[in-house]
């Protein structure tokens, strides 16, 4: 930095037992600078599927059409629609699902319309209601499944333990599907007696909330 006149240097090591690390610039109040992995992770019917892990600090908008492109690889065709962040939601991302008919989330570039349409508006809140998913398995994560206290030291260790963290969290939701058809399939008259008391429960709640004086 001297010889070269410069305040910055690059691959700097910022800890002695993990030099992967690097500064994550993040802007949050609480921690403005995180160390860690960064994870690019999308979120198909509930199940997750880790895409990328980097120690660096890059542009995680470029990793958007290698997604679909997986997804396609996974399914046989391309989604519908794509309900991404407001990072990955840059002109060259739109232009490139336009031109295959997949319609990203999120308002278009330019000024934002004054009056939106009733139809523009539940669009929007739908979109968001299905974003929240991924963020709510980033949460279900950090706090049930300890993806925010990985112990491994080495880069290839922690990645193993980062992986094996949405590994469970799809093999405990695959369960819960199998659980739920195994009721339906040697059970079924306890199913129904089950809606049949909820109803029942629903309808006497609400006929004593209608005559409460």
């Amino acid at each position: 930095m001297w010889s070269n006149h410069k305040n910055k240097i690059e691959n700097r090591i910022v800890s002695l037992t993990q030099p992967h690390l690097r500064p994550i610039v993040r802007g949050k109040a609480a921690s403005p600078t995180e160390f860690g992995a960064k994870l690019s992770v999308s979120c198909v019917e509930g199940y997750v599927f880790l895409e990328k892990i980097s120690w660096d600090n890059y542009n995680e908008s470029g990793d958007l059409i290698s997604q679909v492109e997986a997804y396609k690889d996974y399914m046989g065709v391309y989604p519908s629609s794509v309900h991404a962040d407001r990072i990955y939601r840059t002109r060259a991302n739109r232009a490139w699902c336009k031109e295959r008919g997949i319609r990203l989330s999120g308002p278009p570039l330019g000024r934002p319309p004054k009056n939106l349409s009733r139809e523009a508006k539940k669009q929007a809140q739908e979109d968001e209601r299905i974003r929240n998913a991924i963020e709510g398995k980033f949460g279900q994560a950090k706090r049930r499944f300890s993806l925010s206290r990985v112990m491994a030291k080495l880069p290839n260790t922690s990645e193993t333990s980062i992986a094996l963290t949405f590994l469970v969290m799809n093999l405990v939701k695959l369960s819960r599907q199998f659980y739920c058809l195994f009721l339906c399939q040697f059970f079924p008259n306890f199913i129904i007696l089950s809606r049949n008391i909820i109803v029942t429960y629903k309808v006497d709640e609400l006929s004593q909330f209608r005559f409460i004086p």
